[in-house]
């Protein structure tokens, strides 16, 4: 369990720079579906079940990609979090784009798999699978 010090975990204060972004989006994600939607989304390989569901929902709504560009870049996020805790892995940046780097080395791309998802063609909670090596 993490401890809290002036509104910052001890785990986000000692994260990279390149986390900053991201971790931020993913928070203000798990607060709009806690609030907007009445969801939970509580940093497990499961919730990333409920999320690529919400996605789903969103697309088959036929809200224009505009619309929810936002929700969809935290919804991403989200998840590049939860492959982050799940794997040991961190956030990279650079220009303007975030991947979450695994300790095998490999990078992912979270946020563009949210908006794949998007498009009917991802699946968060599978990108986690295979990041995470749960699969």
């Amino acid at each position: 369990m993490t401890t809290v010090t002036s509104g910052l975990t001890t785990q986000q204060e000692n994260r990279p720079s390149a986390a900053a972004k991201p971790v931020r989006w993913a928070a203000d994600a798990v607060a709009t579906m806690r609030e907007g939607a009445r969801l939970r989304l509580d940093y497990s390989a499961q919730s990333l079940w409920r999320v690529d569901r919400v996605i789903d929902g969103i697309r088959r709504e036929g809200a224009p990609y505009a619309a929810v560009e936002t929700a969809l870049r935290g919804l991403g996020a989200y998840a590049g979090e939860v492959i982050v805790r799940r794997s040991g892995g961190e956030w990279w940046a650079t220009g303007g784009d975030h991947w979450v780097r695994t300790p095998d080395g490999r990078l992912w791309d979270p946020i563009d798999e949210a908006r794949r998802c998007f498009a009917g063609d991802g699946s968060l909670r599978l990108l986690c699978r295979d990041a995470a090596g749960d699969g």
